[in-house]
């Protein structure tokens, strides 16, 4: 192994988000992050504190990165349309960074202030999101662990190829999402 000079913190985190999507998180290791940066292993330790550093570090990008991609998707439209646009952006990020996202499902209440800042944005997120329902907090609570659910049970039986029927993913997602509005809409 010819040793690579002059490795970065961020060569390490890219790496380790490139391992994350493409081989999944178990393969996220000091070991297989040397060999892809070409480095021995305790060299790595210049650069960060360990693996749970590491994980936390792309914990924090995954929740911001799925952060951005929300806020932008529900800035046209209103009220269903604004679901749509967040539940497909939602789901587009499960598909693009299939290893970022599972990170982002976790109780961010495990984890450091950064991490639970950065998850409490996309909850006060999903609370602006449903706003013009008028659902009261324990409703709204209710709501946003509901189209949690639905988001992350589609995205995790499509990512384990679940769905075999000939029958567009697309349209059951859109048709998932409209039946959770309609029952917003008729509570509210």
């Amino acid at each position: 192994m010819t040793p690579r000079a002059g490795i970065t913190h961020n060569d390490i985190i890219v790496t380790a988000i490139e391992i994350a999507n493409t081989e999944g998180l178990k393969e996220v290791t000091i070991a297989n992050l040397a060999k892809r940066l070409r480095v021995k292993s305790p060299s790595l330790y210049n650069h960060i504190k360990g693996l749970p550093d590491i994980m936390n570090l792309l914990t924090l990008r995954a929740l911001e990165s799925l952060y951005q991609l929300l806020k932008k998707a529900i800035m046209e439209g209103e009220k269903a349309e604004t679901i749509h646009n967040l539940s497909f952006a939602y789901l587009t990020y499960a598909r693009e960074q299939p290893g970022l996202y599972m990170l982002t499902i976790e109780s961010a209440s495990k984890k450091g202030e950064e991490i639970q800042t950065a998850a409490n944005q996309i909850i006060q997120l999903l609370i602006e999101v449903l706003k013009p329902y008028d659902l009261n907090e324990e409703e709204t609570i209710h709501a946003i662990r509901g189209l949690r659910s639905i988001l992350h049970g589609f995205a995790s039986i499509e990512n384990q190829q679940g769905f075999g029927m000939p029958i567009e993913v697309d349209k059951s997602f859109h048709y998932l999402v409209s039946t959770f509005i309609e029952g917003l809409e008729k509570h509210s």
